[in-house]
């Protein structure tokens, strides 16, 4: 279908879905978008696929369809995939503790936590401690991380709840998976997802890509925070400080970050989460997404301070419908805005990424409107009434 915009804006829209790409154009004459994505996909079938805007900031650049963005923390929910991957091959148990996998994390009282409190955020590994200040280079270096983390107390008390491991996660989960199969997360994901699903994400750009990353731009002010923060905080959130500009360095793009440096795609994205929503089971069997998708218990969490649940490496969907209206829908937002989510209730695969970032901890308000715009379009094409050719 023919697109008009302020911003250049190619793609398609299946019949029905017109109001997701209306959605669309007004993230970029209203809501300040610069370049974007978003696609969804609906029981196997692509019924969303747009991209438009510009990959950089002075605009010379026009947003591809192949362009690759910085996906933040929507990388987590593709390094819990392939843990789960792992537990359904019965080389991960959820439940044995950390150190059965990797004995060096026993240390500082750190013996007896499991698994799944590493992917549920409950294990107090927030990051390594404020009064060890480190840079942006030590998130480079996976050994150090590694050694550091594993040397490092828990700072808060494991399993009470959750408080999110803004950048450890990446490690501690990766280590986990390194430490079973030889593989990096990034080389783990390759082999077990993106290729078998053909899928442009990444854990680590290859240089040749390189030429294909959007530029991030820096988010303005967003919401203060009403508590000063502690170590645990400190820990998950400044130490070191990624700023948006961060995810513009090469050596950031080439590294391996696995809470933080995805690249990809929104059809990637929505392929990936499509590809756990649809019954095929190519990716996971169903009990083991119903499995990632259980709730590990609702709190305040001690980082962010904001209410939420998370499953097995997973956010669920919640009150403010961030998925949509299905509570068990689950999938991952990132710094700024981006997300990719799984709705197995609506078949539903979605994934949306940008390169201006926003200041809302989740639920950007451009993402929103797509979301919203999606699950309007699904209602009504739903009724008896409609004819869907």
């Amino acid at each position: 279908m023919p697109l008009s915009s302020p911003a250049p804006v190619h793609g398609e829209t299946a019949e029905g879905f017109e109001p997701v790409a209306q959605a669309f154009q007004q993230n970029f004459a209203e809501r300040s978008e610069l370049g974007a994505a978003v696609t969804v996909v609906a029981r196997g079938r692509t019924v969303v696929d747009l991209w438009g805007g510009w990959a950089d900031e002075e605009r010379r650049a026009p947003w591809r369809r192949p362009t690759l963005t910085n996906l933040w923390s929507s990388t987590k929910g593709l390094v819990a995939l392939c843990a789960l991957q792992l537990v359904e091959s019965g080389d991960l148990d959820l439940d044995a503790p950390v150190a059965r996998y990797w004995p060096e994390f026993a240390a500082a009282g750190k013996a007896g936590i499991p698994v799944r409190w590493l992917l549920s955020h409950r294990s107090g590994v927030t990051g390594v401690a404020p009064e060890h200040p480190l840079q942006i280079d030590d998130l480079l270096d996976w050994t150090k991380m590694t050694l550091l983390l594993s040397a490092q107390e828990p700072l808060f008390e494991p399993g009470s709840a959750s408080g999110y491991h803004a950048l450890s996660y990446g490690f501690l989960v990766g280590e986990v998976i390194r430490r079973i199969t030889g593989q990096t997360a990034g080389e783990f994901f390759r082999a077990n997802v993106a290729l078998p699903l053909n899928v442009d994400v990444h854990i680590g750009v290859i240089r040749d890509d390189l030429v294909r990353c959007s530029t991030m731009v820096e988010p303005g002010a967003g919401p203060e925070r009403t508590v000063a923060p502690d170590r645990a905080t400190l820990a998950a959130l400044a130490n070191p400080l990624p700023l948006g500009r961060t995810a513009n360095l090469t050596r950031w793009r080439v590294a391996e970050v696995p809470a933080a440096n995805g690249h990809g795609t929104a059809h990637g994205l929505a392929t990936i989460y499509g590809a756990l929503a649809d019954g095929s089971e190519r990716l996971l069997r169903y009990e083991t997404i119903e499995l990632g998708r259980t709730g590990q218990g609702r709190c305040r969490d001690l980082v962010m301070g904001l209410d939420n649940e998370f499953g097995l490496g997973f956010t669920l969907g919640s009150d403010q419908r961030s998925f949509g209206p299905n509570p068990r829908a689950f999938g991952h937002d990132g710094f700024g805005g981006s997300t990719g989510f799984a709705d197995p209730e609506s078949g539903v695969g979605f994934g949306y990424v940008m390169n201006r970032m926003g200041p809302h901890p989740r639920d950007d308000p451009r993402k929103m409107a797509l979301v919203e715009a999606t699950y309007a379009c699904l209602a009504r094409l739903a009724q008896p009434s409609v004819k869907v050719r």
